[in-house]
């Protein structure tokens, strides 16, 4: 029963945070919500590691700054920015392609794609291609789409070089550079004036609400959940939120929200879905040992993308 609540948990909760973010910033300013998400789920993870005993070293900050900046901080600024002019099914769709900028990372590194890693890229960006195509149909949503890719760009790169630095228990790597980059997100928001915008008192039942679920479900119980499947499933099971999650973004968007849903994004869903569930499941075809337990460690990174 545990284990089809936890899948549940990460299907349902990750596919449905894209919508929360975009009622969230409704009247919040999306970089200051964002901010106090991370701050707020970031400090409570370290507590509970705290009272379990487990210590960063000092000097592990330096590396958690780091990815908590290219794997929070530029990519949730982007993502919540951005939801203020495309639909969350859109968003969750661009976010879902993180695994083919971490494969293109690897392959930049030397490790060898296999002929079913190249034909997920193949799919995958094409099905980009497709979202794209259609994003310039409508000129607001050029800007977003770019800045959306570059912070997954921004996340893969992190997932190879920064994040594997970080300390092996699963509640610091994730506590400490969602702390990190929670500050770099209010200190962002600070920057852009947010803050003597920001009135409390305007904040819609609706736009909280949002926030607490992003911040106890989103970040909090779905990664338990998470971390708890990756200890009784095979990764190659528990991947398959990956390409769950943008499809169940998509629904509640066009259910709930009323966003608009034409064949073309349909069609571009299932492509990026199926170049997903190509990478994810396929191996590189270099053999070094280094190389193939490195890949693994990246696919299992690729694997965290619930926003």
């Amino acid at each position: 029963m545990v284990t089809v609540l936890s899948y549940a948990a990460i299907y349902v909760i990750w596919g449905s945070t894209f919508l929360a973010i975009r009622i969230a910033i409704g009247t919040i300013p999306p970089i200051l919500m964002m901010g106090i998400r991370c701050v707020i789920a970031g400090v409570l993870l370290l507590a509970v590691a705290s009272i379990r005993g487990e210590w960063p070293r000092w000097r592990a900050w330096a590396d958690a700054a780091l990815a908590g900046v290219l794997m929070f901080g530029a990519p949730y600024a982007a993502l919540a920015w951005s939801e203020q002019r495309v639909s969350s099914g859109m968003a969750a769709m661009l976010v879902a392609t993180l695994p083919f900028w971490l494969a293109l990372i690897e392959w930049g590194r030397g490790m060898r794609p296999s002929p079913r890693m190249l034909a997920g890229l193949a799919i995958g960006l094409t099905g980009v291609a497709l979202l794209v195509a259609h994003g310039l149909t409508v000129p607001s949503a050029a800007t977003p789409i770019v800045l959306i890719i570059l912070g997954e760009l921004a996340w893969a790169t992190a997932s190879v070089y920064a994040q594997p630095r970080l300390p092996k228990s699963l509640l610091l790597n994730a506590g400490m550079p969602l702390t990190a980059g929670g500050v770099l997100l209010l200190m962002l928001s600070w920057s852009m004036r947010e803050w003597p915008r920001f009135d409390p008192r305007a904040v819609s039942a609706a736009s909280f609400m949002a926030l607490a679920y992003l911040t106890v479900f989103g970040s909090i119980v779905a990664f338990s959940a998470y971390a708890f499947l990756l200890r009784v499933a095979p990764a190659s099971r528990v991947s398959t939120h990956a390409y769950v999650n943008p499809l169940i973004a998509v629904a509640l968007g066009a259910g709930l929200a009323g966003e608009p849903f034409t064949a073309s994004i349909g069609i571009a869903a299932a492509v990026i879905a199926a170049g997903v569930a190509l990478v994810l499941s396929a191996k590189h075809a270099s053999t070094p040992r280094e190389n193939r337990s490195l890949w693994r460690s990246v696919q299992q990174t690729a694997l965290e993308c619930g926003r």
